[in-house]
């Protein structure tokens, strides 16, 4: 018998916690140099670049969107969730992460350019539902204690943004939201059905060998 890799079992954190969080602080960091250039340099407002739902020429925003924010007080709200959730995503590997982070990405960015409200959407808290859904469900999905234990306390802490994906904030993108919150979704289920070992009559987490 043979332990199937560590990779396709269910972590909870990082298998190297400290590469992780350089890693996820250097992304922060790149979002920090792209407000800082955007403050300096106000003619390029770099913010015109986001989502405008429904314009072609606003379709690449889908791209930069969650690059960009609107002022320093929305980078810095978006900072600590940004970091922690991203670093928790980052337990399943660095591939599955930029796959979760692409689906979310991308599913986020298409619905909000389909049906969100006129005006440029901008920010980084469509990526951070995303991954706040993904490491909600992925557990239950998994069937994995650990990760309910860590979808638990991650619900006890930041379960309120959730409200954030219901219409009726002025000034907030709830469709950015919603549909980030969407690819989470699918981003769990995908990844449990591509991690759960196959009933192949042996004990769970081990093969036949």
């Amino acid at each position: 018998m043979s332990r199937l890799p560590d990779s396709r079992r269910a972590r909870v954190v990082p298998q190297n916690p400290l590469r992780a969080l350089v890693g996820m602080l250097m992304a922060v960091a790149v979002l920090y140099g792209i407000e800082f250039y955007d403050v300096a340099t106000p003619a390029t407002n770099l913010d015109e670049y986001g989502i405008q739902p429904r314009q072609v020429s606003g379709l690449d925003g889908i791209i930069w969107a969650p690059l960009l924010h609107l002022n320093w007080p929305h980078l810095w709200a978006n900072t600590l969730p940004f970091l922690v959730l991203g670093w928790l995503v980052l337990a399943g590997g660095l591939r599955q992460f930029i796959a979760v982070t692409a689906m979310v990405w991308i599913i986020g960015g298409l619905g909000t350019w389909l049906v969100g409200a006129p005006g440029v959407h901008v920010g980084a808290s469509g990526i951070i539902f995303g991954w706040m859904v993904f490491l909600l469900l992925r557990g239950f999905f998994q069937r994995s204690f650990a990760q309910i234990l860590v979808a638990l306390v991650l619900f006890f802490y930041w379960g309120g943004m959730l409200w954030g994906v219901l219409p009726g904030q002025p000034g907030i993108s709830w469709e950015g939201h919603l549909f980030g919150a969407l690819g989470g979704v699918l981003a769990a289920w995908l990844v449990a059905r591509n991690t759960r070992p196959q009933a192949t009559g042996t004990t769970p987490g081990t093969l036949a060998g």
